[in-house]
């Protein structure tokens, strides 16, 4: 199965760049987090789960037979589990376990999403790798996924499933003999090596961190009221964007309230906040100049982002 995949996301609004040619950042590795191929769920049925709360720096262990939920959705098999994390803590580190039990894993599958419940972020069962059994940790699959709450979320959910195309597959182990004489230096025993089938039952962990570094942005930037972006890159990206569905009245994930339209800025503050931008991507201050866009757009600038691009697509 694939390794460890180490993301970098930079904060950009839905579609900034969409006007910048692809050979301006030619240089910079880009990796969209694209949740074109998630199953696609009704919002409706996402607000009827019971969203298990994970709290920072403690480990949540879940029973999919007993904790899971049922979740009739594109090529989901079998019960889902559903949790929520804090989203008003900073930077998230998030570390997802699936444990081997009698030669059987649950290969997980997750879709995060924002406190809308709008799809944000989607790894697939091949982002978790298999990890080989140690002093402290049997056979298992795990993966590590870096998030950026955007600023105003508070709650940030996570749909861990499994699908029926993962049930086809099967993950190669190594034995824990073979794995205890590798760690101490001792000859390596010739014997078969086991094998897991998927299944739609299992043993999850998760556990919750603030981290620092790369990470794939959750939510609409700065508070927007327009669609959120998922951009991952590192220091100029393409945004991939999705139609964020309309509130709906919810017990486990409300909506917040739209964000009011402002009135047209005066030319002196246009000019201010769009020579400002300049500078700061003159200067490489690219959060600096994506703060100072989003507050000139909040007082209802119509060339700041414009300028904003145009100082990108020239640093290019």
């Amino acid at each position: 199965m694939k390794m460890k995949k180490s993301l970098v996301a930079l904060c950009l609004s839905a579609g900034l760049l969409a006007s910048v040619p692809a050979t301006s950042f030619a240089a910079i590795n880009i990796v969209p987090q694209d949740t074109s191929a998630a199953p696609s769920i009704p919002a409706s049925a996402l607000q009827q789960l019971r969203w298990t709360p994970v709290d920072q720096n403690k480990a949540h262990t879940s029973n999919v037979a007993a904790e899971g939920q049922p979740l009739q959705a594109g090529d989901i098999s079998g019960p889902v589990v559903a949790y929520s994390v804090p989203a008003n803590i900073g930077e998230l580190t998030l570390s997802l376990t699936s444990k081997v039990d009698k030669e059987s894993v649950f290969a997980p599958n997750v879709l995060v999403l924002d406190q809308n419940l709008a799809p944000a972020a989607y790894f697939p069962a091949s982002f978790f790798s298999y990890a080989e059994p140690g002093v402290m940790a049997d056979n298992r699959l795990e993966g590590t996924m870096k998030l950026t709450p955007a600023l105003g979320q508070q709650k940030l959910y996570l749909l861990v499933f499994t699908t029926h195309k993962d049930l086809q597959q099967k993950t190669q182990m190594v034995d824990p003999a073979k794995a205890y004489a590798k760690g101490n230096g001792n000859a390596i025993p010739d014997i078969p090596d086991p094998v897991a089938t998927h299944g739609t039952t299992g043993t999850l962990e998760l556990k919750v961190k603030t981290s620092s570094g790369s990470s794939i942005l959750v939510g609409p930037l700065f508070g927007s009221s327009g669609p959120a972006p998922v951009t991952v890159g590192n220091t100029a990206a393409m945004a991939t964007t999705y139609a964020a569905p309309a509130p709906m009245p919810a017990t486990t994930a409300p909506a917040p309230a739209p964000v009011a339209k402002s009135e047209p800025v005066l030319n002196d503050t246009e000019s201010y906040f769009n020579h400002a931008i300049k500078q700061a991507v003159d200067k490489g201050e690219i959060d600096k100049a994506l703060k100072l866009l989003n507050e000139a757009e909040r007082l209802g600038s119509t060339s700041a982002r414009k300028t904003f691009i145009s100082s990108v697509k020239g640093k290019g």
